[in-house]
């Protein structure tokens, strides 16, 4: 059943992409699509702070993502779908109920297929500088669907988590995005086995390139 509603989710979250790169009937509106590489600082944050030492963790990022502008001011919207990996390793063997059973410091990994939704401002009236390099604003949701994970006989882990992306960038000769953004999800990410309320969530850094086609 899990596995159903993942398939059915990341089914979902490409349609919303392939609406982003399909042709816009409107001729006002520009649309546009790209490739984005990039990587992830992840914190993995107890509810519980200071009980269990985390060490934050690097992670690839990689995918496609579409982009409108929409007429006037700077406004635009994108949405992407990416591979996302967040780790981070966990001091388990700080902890007698952890270490009596085996664990030490273990790198808890996992594997997401990530929708970020972004509204954007564009800051396009800059005297011609916009035309070499544009800065912009952007916000919003990101969908997480988690598709592999490590240590499942220590953690539980939610199949799909959101989170909410603040972030600023700069765009160069009107094709290359750069940008750093912060995330931090809303509800719990995974929860340990032996105690059921220590919770977690994922509090991430992430820096990308995105080069556009057009």
């Amino acid at each position: 059943m899990i596995i159903m509603t993942i398939r059915r989710s990341i089914i979902a979250a490409a349609g919303i992409v392939a609406l982003l790169l399909a042709p816009r009937a409107d001729a006002q509106s520009e649309s546009r699509w790209g490739v984005t590489l990039g990587a992830n600082y992840n914190e993995i944050h107890f509810k519980q702070s200071g009980l269990i030492p985390v060490d934050r963790g690097f992670g690839p990022v990689a995918g496609v993502t579409g982009e409108v502008n929409i007429p006037g001011v700077g406004f635009a919207v994108d949405a992407s779908l990416l591979y996302s990996m967040r780790s981070g390793k966990i001091h388990y063997g700080d902890k007698t109920v952890w270490a009596s059973s085996g664990l030490g410091n273990e790198t808890c990994i996992m594997h997401n297929i990530d929708l970020p939704l972004s509204l954007k401002f564009k800051f396009k009236k800059l005297g011609g500088i916009e035309n070499t390099l544009m800065p912009l604003l952007y916000a919003g949701p990101t969908f997480s669907f988690n598709v592999g994970k490590n240590l499942a006989s220590v953690n539980k882990y939610k199949p799909v988590s959101v989170l909410i992306r603040f972030g600023a960038g700069v765009e160069i000769v009107r094709k290359v995005q750069v940008s750093v953004s912060y995330s931090f999800s809303v509800g719990e990410t995974l929860r340990t086995r032996l105690l059921d309320d220590m919770i977690a969530k994922n509090r991430c850094w992430n820096a990308s390139v995105t080069y556009y086609f057009k």
